[in-house]
């Protein structure tokens, strides 16, 4: 697990006026090598966001700075570790995640598994559903998507992403 406490794993791709934000737990092993986002073998991210029509295209791992064209952004709620989920702890969450939210308000945040919005909101994830939530950050509200990470897999279920992608899609 790297832990460098001044250089984020991966940088975040986050500018005001995004209509959403996908956040996942810290970079995995092969994002960090890679230097891209859900850049794993399995991981189903870049497939499934063009299944739903957020992107015309399927696009690799490597340009994902394109997202931006599309008016979405990516972050992790850990930004100075990556690897297994099972390794990351609370005191390695990012201790300004909320005020970076607040600040580039997206109209929507994505959690990218239930471990992501457990950490970022404090919650235990067994008290979390799928879907919009209540809470919100700031003026930004809150969606939870199951992971697409390959060992998440028997939590898998595309239904949530399409759900969100009309959901999202309503803002353009």
């Amino acid at each position: 697990m790297k832990d460098d406490s001044a250089v984020d794993v991966l940088e975040d791709l986050l500018r005001p006026g995004l209509k959403a934000v996908f956040c996942g737990t810290q970079a995995g092993a092969q994002s960090a090598r890679r230097g891209a986002y859900y850049a794993g073998r399995g991981n189903r991210f870049w497939p499934i966001l063009h299944d739903i029509g957020l992107t015309p295209i399927r696009l690799a791992p490597e340009h994902y700075s394109s997202l931006l064209d599309y008016r979405i952004g990516l972050t992790d709620v850990a930004k100075k570790t990556s690897g297994a989920d099972s390794l990351l702890r609370p005191n390695h969450v990012d201790k300004q995640f909320a005020r970076k939210i607040e600040r580039y308000a997206p109209r929507v945040l994505a959690f990218n598994g239930k471990r992501a919005a457990a950490l970022a909101l404090k919650v235990p994830g067994p008290m979390l559903d799928y879907g919009k939530q209540v809470r919100m950050i700031g003026r930004t509200e809150l969606f939870i998507l199951p992971s697409t990470s390959g060992a998440a897999s028997r939590f898998w279920d595309a239904h949530h992403w399409h759900e969100f992608a009309h959901y999202a899609g309503s803002a353009a």
